[in-house]
């Protein structure tokens, strides 16, 4: 029997993907912000392509904020494009 693929959908571009091919932005119920590499820490979640594209569109026109409440911190942004960079990087040497 196939075993079960979580799919989530992402915040910019509406696109549902495997959970996994997926970057995590989750918010802490003390308030906290930021890039969750496991995708499994407490708190509030939302989804966004390993794409600078979706990144960007995320940040800019509020996707990140309709689903996680506040706005972005600047930092939880610039963690996105450095794990997008870090991604796209290990690609191109492939």
């Amino acid at each position: 029997m196939a075993r079960h693929i979580a799919l989530r959908r992402c915040v910019a571009c509406r696109t549902a993907r495997p959970k996994a091919e997926l970057m995590r932005v989750v918010r802490t119920a003390n308030g906290e912000m930021g890039v969750d590499p496991t995708g499994k820490a407490a708190g509030r979640g939302a989804y966004v392509c390993r794409r600078a594209e979706c990144v960007e569109a995320a940040v800019r026109k509020q996707g990140l904020r309709r689903a996680l409440g506040p706005p972005v911190p600047a930092q939880v942004a610039e963690q996105m494009r450095q794990a997008v960079g870090a991604a796209t990087g290990d690609r191109a040497q492939d």
